[in-house]
C-alpha cells in the first residue's frame, strides 16, 4: 500500500495538478486522508484484495473553501480508516460520493468507451439518456457488463444522494468535458433520476 500511496499521492495527483494549472486553472492537491477528507473502510474482499477500501464517509466542509475561492480540487483516493490503516478506494466511488457530500449538480465519469452501449459488441450503438430503472434493467439484461458495472452503480448511487445528473463519457475525446456540459447533444451517456 505504501508504494501505491506513493505513486497515486506523491506523482500522479501532483503531475495533475500541474497540468490544470500549466492550462491556467489554480488546482489544488489533495488525497482522502488530508484532513480526514475521506474516511475508509475495507471493502467486504479486502483479504483477497490487500487494502483495498469503500468510502464509509466525506467530509465535504474540507472542500468548501477551497472550492468556494475558485481553486480546483484534485484528490488522490487513498483515504484512511478510523485506526489509520491506508486504503486504496475506486476513484469512481469516490468521485461520487464526493459529489453527492458537496451537493453537485453533475457527476461526470471519463473512461475509454463512448459510454453505455445498448450492444457492447457494437460502438456505434450509444445509448445518449437513460434514467435509474432503464440502467438497472440493462444490468439486469446483461447488456451492461464488466467494468462498465460500477461506474453505473457509481451514477445511480450519486443520483440517489442528490446529484441531478450522472454522464459516462470517453475522456479520450478531445474537449470531451466541455462537449458534455456545454452542449446540448453532450458526448456520452447522461443518466438521470
Amino acid at each position: 500500500m505504501e508504494v501505491v500511496e506513493m505513486v497515486l499521492v506523491g506523482k500522479v495527483n501532483k503531475h495533475l495538478v500541474s497540468l490544470i494549472n500549466l492550462a491556467g486553472g489554480t488546482a489544488v492537491g489533495l488525497c482522502g486522508k488530508d484532513a480526514r477528507l475521506i474516511t475508509a473502510r475495507p471493502s467486504p474482499n479486502a483479504a483477497a484484495l490487500g487494502f483495498v477500501g469503500e468510502v464509509a464517509r466525506v467530509d465535504a466542509t474540507v472542500l468548501h473553501p477551497i472550492i468556494a475561492s475558485g481553486h480546483i480540487p484534485v484528490i488522490a483516493t487513498v483515504a484512511a480508516d478510523e485506526t489509520g490503516q491506508a486504503y486504496n478506494i475506486n476513484a469512481d466511488t469516490a468521485a461520487g460520493e464526493i459529489a453527492a457530500a458537496v451537493g453537485a449538480e453533475k457527476l461526470l465519469l471519463l473512461t475509454d468507451v463512448s459510454g453505455i452501449l445498448a450492444d457492447r459488441d457494437d460502438p456505434g450503438s450509444l445509448v445518449k439518456e437513460i434514467d435509474i430503472a432503464g440502467v438497472r434493467q440493462m444490468v439486469a439484461d446483461g447488456k451492461v457488463a464488466g467494468g462498465m458495472i460500477p461506474k453505473v452503480e457509481c451514477c445511480v448511487r450519486a443520483l440517489a444522494q442528490g446529484v441531478h445528473t450522472a454522464s459516462i463519457i470517453d475522456g479520450r475525446v478531445p474537449h470531451s468535458l466541455l462537449l458534455e456540459i456545454l452542449t446540448d447533444e453532450g458526448t456520452g451517456t447522461m443518466i438521470i433520476g
